[in-house]
């Protein structure tokens, strides 16, 4: 594994591959010599700006060339950046910057004003726009950072909603960044297509594995259209696919696409969500060439978990085991590790575990418990899990998902996963709502294939010769398309206000 920063990856390629494709954006091709002429130069603006070694930038750009610079830019001159989805509204930006007591803010001309009436709400915050320029620099007077300095603050917003500022260094991001490369065998050859936002630990980890490993990144500004995720996929030789969920089940639902092939796909993985067993044989179906890599993780630990390729179709539920040099394992709400067909709460253990939450010492203490040496940490990672005779990790549910009903605890994806079956169901989500008789009430939603018809009534029958009765869903709601939030995630806060809302 690399010892080098992530600066100094893009210095080292633009040293012996300058000319060499670094990313592939809508507007064109850019390389490693160009991006790194770019970083460079922002670096020296926002050093002239009082930008020093341990600060705070934020980058409220889109995905494209900009995003990039932005990120290698604000690295290169010692700070730490802190990406935002661009889609956030102006009174929640300044609220961020306050929290994150930023130096400096990124943004493109389309959000300036915006960005500027937030900034100046919180403090008078410097903006910069101007990313691109003709004008060489070279890098002077950078304070060069340490491995355990801080390297970026990346908001999520978990299961309360309420933003948490994930405190990640150097050595925590180069340590999963190298992991991952080597389970999935990166090297300058590949080519992967990226359709995750940036601000997304997901999407962010391309960037910044395809410039550590010398490879080329087909950055796109979303997953907007399927047909041209296809078209690129075989125009520019794609090796590796990462996805969520939605991305896989919207390319499964196009017509024709068995019609494709794709000889140079090499990898796919997912993320961010758990993949229906049925949405797993239809991929391995689909692209029988590439490897599947079915993960898991969460920002506060980057990634935690990953499947065998070779182990996907015996255990299309799992999530495998620890990625390299890390450790995990479930523990009891009492904290006693648990063995195989338990299911416990996740730990984990690793050198890629977060310092903690930015401003929020009470929250940190609660995810960050003592580790194995009087210095270590782990964290909790307020997911449940259960081990199979193999040891292998089957995700349950996240804790705050868990609905109880009639006494008894309902985990939704076992819901979801009998939903699924139904031949036209691309997507099925399900919450509980608070109940008077039940505590909480079953409520399902789905979205069809198009062209599709079912009635809920012939899902409820479904889910009722599969499930005991207190996990049938007391209604099931037909939509065209499930909510999703900036990440590209099923949106189910969304979902229980409608249920709630309608509630009879």
């Amino acid at each position: 594994m690399s010892g080098r920063t992530f600066a100094e990856d893009l210095s080292a390629r633009a040293k012996s591959h300058r000319e060499h494709t670094a990313l592939i954006t809508p507007e064109g091709p850019h390389t490693y010599g160009e991006l790194d002429s770019q970083a460079t130069r922002l670096a020296e603006t926002l050093f002239e700006l009082g930008v020093r070694r341990g600060d705070r930038v934020a980058m409220v750009l889109p995905n494209g060339f900009s995003a990039a610079i932005a990120i290698y830019g604000v690295l290169r001159c010692g700070a730490a950046f802190s990406p935002v989805n661009p889609t956030i509204k102006r009174d929640r930006l300044a609220e961020l910057l306050t929290d994150l007591d930023a130096t400096s803010v990124i943004c493109d001309a389309d959000r300036r004003e915006l960005v500027d009436q937030a900034a100046e709400s919180a403090g008078k915050i410097p903006v910069i726009d101007e990313l691109e320029g003709s004008e060489d620099a070279d890098a002077a007077d950078f304070e060069a950072p340490l491995e355990v300095d801080l390297a970026a603050v990346i908001y999520t917003s978990g299961s309360t909603g309420e933003p948490k500022g994930v405190t990640l260094t150097h050595r925590n991001m180069t340590f999963v960044a190298d992991s991952i490369i080597e389970y999935l065998e990166l090297g300058p050859a590949d080519r992967i297509l990226c359709l995750l936002p940036l601000s997304f630990n997901y999407g962010l980890y391309q960037l910044l594995m395809s410039i550590r490993v010398g490879a080329t990144l087909v950055l796109e500004p979303g997953f907007a259209f399927a047909g041209r995720t296809i078209a690129l996929l075989g125009d520019e030789k794609i090796t590796g696919l990462p996805g969520v969920p939605t991305v896989f089940q919207t390319l499964l639902s196009l017509r024709g696409l068995s019609d494709h092939s794709f000889p140079d796909l090499r990898f796919i993985t997912n993320a961010g969500a758990a993949l229906p067993e049925s949405a797993v044989a239809a991929i391995r179906e689909t692209f029988p060439q590439a490897s599947l890599f079915l993960m898991y993780g969460q920002t506060e630990a980057t990634r935690i978990a990953y499947l065998r390729p070779e182990l996907v179709d015996a255990k299309p539920t799992a999530v495998g085991e620890a990625i390299p040099g890390t450790e995990v394992w479930i523990e009891d709400d009492e904290g006693h590790e648990l063995g195989p067909g338990e299911t416990g709460e996740l730990m984990v253990r690793g050198a890629h575990v977060m310092q903690g939450y930015w401003n929020d010492p009470e929250g940190s203490a609660d995810r960050l418990r003592p580790g194995r040496w009087p210095w270590e940490r782990v964290v909790r990672t307020n997911d449940l899990f259960r081990l199979d005779e193999d040891r292998h990790l089957h995700f349950v549910s996240r804790r705050d998902d868990v609905i109880k009903s009639r006494g008894e605890k309902v985990a939704p994806r076992e819901i979801e996963e009998i939903l699924c079956l139904a031949v036209g169901v691309r997507e099925a989500a399900v919450v509980g709502i608070p109940d008077r008789l039940l505590g909480e009430a079953v409520v399902a939603h789905v979205s069809l294939d198009p062209g599709t018809q079912l009635d809920a009534g012939a899902l409820r029958r479904l889910c009722a010769e599969k499930l005991e009765d207190y996990k049938v869903p007391r209604r099931i709601d037909v939509h065209s398309e499930l909510p999703k939030n900036s990440n590209g995630k099923i949106d189910r806060r969304a979902l229980v206000t409608e249920a709630e809302t309608d509630a009879p």
